[in-house]
């Protein structure tokens, strides 16, 4: 079974530096409140850690 992650924006980006707001962009989360479901891969986990503080990550098995 492959994991999933779900990750829910729970900050705005308004003040945060552009290579912050442009990995918020890039998992594909605009506005607050967002979901996305991504694969779980060191690529993804990397992006997360650089945003951690603004957004909130749940485990799902598929």
């Amino acid at each position: 079974m492959a994991k999933k992650l779900k990750v829910k924006q729970i900050k705005s980006t308004i003040g945060a530096k552009p290579k912050l707001r442009a990995t918020m962009r890039a998992l594909g989360l605009r506005k607050m409140n967002a979901e996305r479901v991504h694969d779980d891969n060191p690529v993804i986990r990397g992006m997360i850690a650089r945003v951690s503080h603004m957004v909130k990550v749940i485990e799902i098995d598929e």
